[in-house]
């Protein structure tokens, strides 16, 4: 009988990689920075192993009962610099920058980072910028964002330049972006991370001088927002872009009216000399590891109690695997992708209502090492055509999820494995995501039993996956379709390997060493290592 499955390893196996058989996107489409799509296109869901399937068995059991949290369009988005709203490759007419959006549904849009305060020169009567280095933004570059915003149904939230004070520029630019943006503007964030104004080795260094500290802030925060709701009373307001619970303190305790959130900026690794693994050095192994998540609960535990204290939603601004400068080694591996979406599904549980990961519009080489999309035209040029890295390609497969309310899912054994369950459409779709951490290039793979509630069944699977957890840009996508007729299984029982129909009407028993669905509603199957695979379940 024959075994869907394929080991790579030897020049066969490199061919088939290079060839593009799998690389596509969730959705079906290709994506540029991919190999193009192959003939014909695959009809089921085949996975590709890069070893011989020695991992431990695990069970992932998917509960029916709500959490509470949610997962929303605005739990997938991308953080930009603020000077990228200059950027003419905005407009749908000039890039292909709306195609790679709408791949993640419709993502959060942010503007702001490090240039805001140090590089962008907002003006809507023609000004010089009063620094060379700055960057001019006007209305006509909220008018191009706007066709962006109108073509991938994005909600965004703009920063309005602190660094240098002056209020009335400020809420000129804030009037201008509640007028064009309309609906679609959720907040405005008046200055990018304040608590660090004071420090030099940012680009631009520092903004402000001895004396900075939280009541500063908010003086001048309140001078804002004042002259912003002067003109537009109901502006929506954001806070404070830090890291720092004694600043979303601050904010939330300020005479600013109309806050809509707190918001939060934290990156996974920020220890950037250190190569302790685990730990929160740039290193990849360190985005997987177990310990990250703890750090992520207690980080991000830290602005959801200050949000809450000020009945507010917390929403994460900017975030990444790292801020670290000249990580590329880290962000291009295939952990970021499985980083990414673990992540991103963990911080919507935690409560974040809406994040962002921090990107730029600069060349895949040299240019920001994190960024989920990149230009691939030498540094120092342009093209009109984005490609996307491997964190990117983890966030995709979350479009499925949105709209969905967790429930509780539970996995036992199989060692770094992780998942996630949400319902949607009135409790007849179920979607499962799985991350399996655990390093291809040492276990090849598990042997996976998803316990699914009665009723249910695989309507299609998709995935991404690398041969390692540290292979770089080679992160592979298997699009979504229907589980094959044959699934291989290495579990305990007779015939480790053999594989049975994974149809509802197969009568596999449970301990029969056979994969497929049995007639107690399990899957059991071979899931590869360094994956995250996602199993859309539906009412039979």
């Amino acid at each position: 009988m024959k075994i869907r499955r394929r080991v790579l390893g030897g020049a066969v196996a490199l061919a088939f990689v290079l060839s593009g058989c799998s690389l596509f996107d969730p959705d079906g489409s290709s994506s540029s920075s991919q190999s193009p799509e192959p003939s014909p296109t695959p009809t089921e869901f085949e996975q590709s192993f890069a070893g011989d399937v020695s991992g431990e068995a695990a069970t992932v059991t998917v509960g029916t009962k709500r959490t509470g949290a949610a997962f929303a369009a605005d739990n997938i988005g991308v953080s930009f610099e603020a000077t990228d709203l200059a950027d003419p490759r905005l407009d749908p007419a000039k890039s292909n920058l709306d195609e790679q959006l709408k791949s993640l549904g419709s993502p959060a849009l942010r503007f702001g980072g490090n240039a805001l305060d140090r590089r962008t020169f907002w003006t809507s009567k023609g000004e010089k910028p009063t620094h060379d280095e700055e960057t001019t933004v006007t209305p006509d570059d909220l008018k191009r964002l706007k066709k962006l915003v109108e073509a991938t149904g994005s909600t965004v939230t703009i920063g309005i330049p602190l660094g240098t004070y002056d209020p009335k520029r400020g809420a000129d630019m804030a009037a201008h972006a509640v007028d064009i943006l309309g609906d679609s503007l959720v907040g405005l964030a008046i200055g990018n991370e304040p608590n660090g104004y004071t420090v030099d080795d940012v680009p631009g260094g520092a903004v402000r001088g001895k004396g900075w500290n939280e009541a500063e802030y908010v003086k001048q925060v309140e001078a804002y927002a004042k002259a912003i709701h002067a003109k537009r009373p109901e502006a929506p307001i954001i806070g404070p872009d830090v890291y720092d619970g004694a600043w979303m303190t601050a904010f939330a305790d300020s005479s600013v009216k109309k806050k809509a959130a707190i918001s939060q900026h934290w990156y996974q690794l920020y220890e950037c000399d250190s190569t302790q693994v685990p730990g929160r050095g740039p290193q990849a192994a360190n985005l997987i590891d177990p310990v990250a998540k703890e750090a992520a609960k207690k980080n991000l535990g830290i602005g959801k109690s200050k949000a809450d204290a000020a009945d507010l939603p917390l929403w994460l601004e900017e975030t990444g695997p790292t801020s670290c400068p000249g990580t590329n080694d880290t962000s291009l591996t295939n952990a970021s992708a499985l980083w990414a979406a673990d992540y991103t599904l963990y911080a919507a549980t935690l409560g974040v209502e809406r994040m962002a990961m921090h990107s730029m519009l600069g060349a895949c080489n040299g240019g920001a090492p994190m960024s989920l999309i990149c230009d691939p035209a030498d540094h120092g040029d342009r093209s009109n055509s984005f490609q996307v890295r491997p964190n990117m390609l983890g966030l995709r497969l979350l479009a499925p999820s949105v709209g969905g309310e967790f429930t509780r899912s539970s996995v036992s054994g199989g060692g770094n494995i992780s998942a996630y369950t949400v319902v949607k459409n009135d409790g007849r779709t179920l979607v499962t995501t799985v991350i399996n951490a655990n390093d291809a290039a040492s276990v090849g793979g598990n042997p996976v039993t998803l316990s699914m509630p009665s009723g249910f069944a695989v309507d299609s699977a998709s995935q991404v996956y690398g041969a390692s957890n540290d292979v770089k840009s080679a992160t592979q996508v298997v699009p979504a379709n229907p589980l094959s007729a044959e699934v291989p299984f290495s579990g305990d029982g007779d015939g480790a390997g053999a594989s049975v129909s994974a149809g509802a009407s197969s009568s596999a028993s449970p301990s029969d060493g056979a994969g497929g669905v049995a007639d107690d509603g399990t899957l059991r199957m071979d899931l590869a290592g360094s994956s995250v695979t996602v199993f859309v379940l539906k009412t039979r």
